[in-house]
């Protein structure tokens, strides 16, 4: 670890605390000057650090910066590994570059903003600056393809608990991987995933999760009539978003290595937006209506389509009807 990436460490631990740089350097065993420098860095990099004569160097307390050392503070995972990247065209397809080099399990990519952030089905997802949370996970979970809808769910549910833990306010998940909050659409989940041939299992899994936080500068675009903010407004600093970040993974870790017995299953199903529902069902090209029954155990929706019958949905997209249409 980099001395600035150590001293950043110290002042994330203790945002709002002066330190000096002698006591810094005596912390960390570096010399004064290295302090020095490492400050400088971090001031280049944007960190908002002040430096007080006779009291030492101070991390704002509501550092709107995302960082390891920001989130690591809210973690209570052991050995996951953290990277932040300013920019990425995804944070997935960093994570899927990297996991075909042979990148072992357990690393999480954020980003501050994605140039080409991807959703279902081919669509892009919105992903402005500083006014969200765009997270990825790599996994070689012990899954076969047909069991890969857990990391999803796992995922949804795991976001739903953090943003409640968090924020404090309500959110329901639209089957399959959608978090809603205020009626409005606020996280979208996306998994990808290599097949080992030999196996019929996954060779690793990449779950990519975006939150929008706030509005962005502007309001969301007109084509995005769904989408909403987990805040109605920016709040004065971003510490939110580490936080929900380390929530996320949280939930999300203590989950994973019992994935096979779905311990999420009640948080996820008592948060539905859509079980009760009449549901627009799209498949392909194809639209159709259906009443949403239930989820069964590996979450297909089971549905009760508008000649009587009753199957489930193990794939595809969903709508909720409005009342009356």
């Amino acid at each position: 670890m980099q001395v600035k990436d150590r001293v950043l460490e110290a002042l994330e631990a203790n945002r709002g605390t002066y330190f000096s740089g002698e006591a810094l350097a005596q912390q960390l065993q570096v010399s004064r000057s290295a302090v020095w420098k490492a400050i400088g860095q971090l001031r280049e990099s944007g960190y908002p650090i002040a430096a007080v004569s006779n009291r030492g160097y101070c991390l704002a307390p509501d550092s709107p910066i995302l960082s390891p050392q920001s989130i690591a503070q809210y973690l209570t995972v052991p050995g996951l590994r953290l990277e932040v990247q300013p920019v990425v065209t995804s944070t997935n397809t960093v994570l899927r570059q990297r996991a075909e080099t042979g990148e072992a399990e357990g690393l999480a990519l954020a980003a501050v903003t994605q140039t080409a952030g991807k959703g279902r089905r081919d669509h892009g997802f919105f992903s402005p600056p500083d006014s969200g949370l765009y997270l990825s996970l790599l996994l070689r979970p012990k899954l076969s393809a047909k069991d890969a809808l857990s990391l999803t769910t796992c995922a949804a549910a795991s976001v739903a608990l953090a943003i409640e833990e968090c924020a404090g306010v309500e959110a329901r998940i639209k089957w399959v991987n959608d978090v809603f909050c205020h009626g409005k659409k606020v996280c979208g989940i996306l998994t990808e995933a290599a097949l080992d041939l030999e196996t019929g299992g996954l060779q690793y899994a990449i779950v990519g999760i975006g939150v929008n936080l706030f509005p962005p500068e502007g309001g969301f675009p007109p084509e995005l009539p769904e989408a909403g903010a987990v805040f109605a407004a920016r709040p004065q600093g971003l510490e939110s978003r580490s936080q929900l970040a380390g929530s996320i993974l949280n939930h999300f870790f203590s989950f994973y290595p019992r994935l096979a017995e779905k311990p999420f299953f009640d948080d996820y199903r008592s948060r539905s937006l859509v079980l009760g529902r009449e549901v627009t069902v799209l498949e392909g090209d194809q639209t159709r209506t259906a009443f949403a029954l239930d989820l069964d155990a590996d979450f297909s929706l089971r549905v009760r389509e508008a000649d009587g019958t009753i199957h489930s949905l193990s794939s595809g997209e969903v709508r909720v009807r409005p009342a009356g249409s």
